[in-house]
């Protein structure tokens, strides 16, 4: 249908041949939109009436990547008082969930196929739910079908909304009900602090690529160097945190020889210290604690984000899917092993451990990225390359202060 075609039912209408039955069920379908209204009603004698919609056992495979995709397959549903609840389809078997239940859905890597209660959203406040939700076998190896039961009303009617389209989060969220929570983006009892930073991450890059005209491959290297930038204070503080820190630490060693029979002495010098430099074991772990939940959104977003799909960028056929040629993975370990590199080349003494984990890591993280997005994978590379000038400023901070005593609270 065109845009200038407006809106179009399509009616079916069954009437018994020997009873006074009937059933009548329309659809409503409108241009350039993902949703099909769906009402009808019941005539006819019966007793609680209930409504039962087969969605059949989900979405079809769509990315070259099968087996990837497999793993992102889940039904999801919604309830009125406990909220939006993920099942893998690889851990899903036979059960009833009890409603009321706002919508009930199938999500594949990139794509959704949902029922949502209602008309509208405002008919929600009217009480029209869904009673509840069926999950069956499927003859398909690791899928579920599931069956929605939604009661009629007292005059025998019924309505609904399919939904069938991206995965997108501001179409989602435009539905109402909560829908964008289709996608969990993390774990349960993370989701309140990710999901809000998805938001913003998500206008960002949408801002960059459309208002901007810049290809999402470029855009994800500004915001790889831009998230550093932003980050920086933070860094900027527990560096200097653990700076002031390792300063401290021959004064607390003397302490600790010079006082190591004498507990209540030692422990009222250190305490004296620690106050008049400034030490403080957990300033520099703080700072870069919270960075943490966003680099966590990040992961998600890069994983699973439509908007990825299908965007090309140098040899990437496509910037969701991972790199064919493994480039960018062992790109990214280099990364790694170079900004661990200058770090572990600015401290005083050497440190064996800090050594092994700078070989170590680099080699982990290729392994756990090369199946990745090839998004993802250029994004922490880029900011792994934007992280090195910090850590060369580090480098220079702590010649400076190489044999100068610790920085009193005052001068900080």
């Amino acid at each position: 249908m065109s845009a200038q075609s407006g809106a179009r039912t399509l009616r079916f209408v069954y009437e018994h041949p020997t009873s006074p039955f009937s059933f009548a069920i329309e659809y409503e379908f409108n241009p350039d939109d993902y949703v099909v209204g769906v009402k009808g009603g019941v005539e006819g004698d019966l007793d609680r009436p209930l409504l039962l919609t087969d969605l059949g056992a989900g979405v079809a495979f769509s990315e070259a990547d099968s087996v990837n995709e497999a793993r992102a397959m889940a039904y999801v549903h919604n309830h009125l008082t406990e909220g939006v609840q993920s099942t893998l389809m690889t851990k899903a078997g036979p059960s009833i969930v009890q409603g009321p239940l706002l919508w009930t859905a199938f999500r594949s890597k990139f794509f959704v196929m949902a029922l949502l209660a209602g008309e509208s959203e405002e008919s929600i406040e009217e009480g029209n739910y869904f009673g509840g939700l069926i999950i069956e076998p499927s003859e398909l190896a690791e899928r579920v079908n599931l069956v929605s039961a939604q009661p009629l009303t007292l005059d025998g009617e019924f309505a609904y909304r399919l939904f069938m389209g991206p995965q997108e989060y501001a179409l989602l969220s435009s539905l109402g009900q909560g829908m964008e929570g289709v996608n969990p983006y993390g774990w349960k009892f993370f989701r309140p602090i990710v999901r809000p930073i998805v938001s913003v991450i998500m206008t960002i890059l949408l801002y960059l690529h459309t208002k901007l005209s810049i290809g999402y491959g470029w855009v994800l290297i500004i915001f790889g160097v831009m998230m550093r930038v932003v980050l920086f204070p933070l860094n900027h503080k527990a560096m200097k945190a653990q700076l002031r820190n390792m300063a401290v630490q021959p004064l607390l060693k003397e302490i600790q020889t010079k006082y190591k029979d004498n507990p209540e002495k030692l422990q009222k010098e250190m305490m004296r210290l620690y106050k008049e430099h400034g030490f403080n074991p957990l300033a520099g772990c703080l700072p870069m604690l919270i960075p943490w939940p966003v680099l966590i959104a990040l992961f998600f977003v890069f994983q699973n984000t439509i908007e990825l799909r299908g965007e090309a960028f140098l040899w990437l056929p496509d910037l969701s899917a991972s790199d064919p040629l493994f480039l960018l993975p062992i790109f990214l370990g280099l990364s790694m092993f170079l900004m661990q590199y200058v770090s572990y080349k600015s401290l005083d003494t050497p440190n064996p451990q800090m050594k092994m984990m700078m070989y170590m890591m680099p080699i982990m993280m290729v392994f756990i990225f090369f199946r990745l997005a090839s998004g993802l994978n250029l994004y922490y590379a880029t900011a792994n390359i934007a992280t090195i000038p910090q850590q060369m400023w580090i480098m220079g901070e702590r010649k400076k202060m190489k044999g100068k005593p610790p920085p009193k609270m005052s001068s900080d």
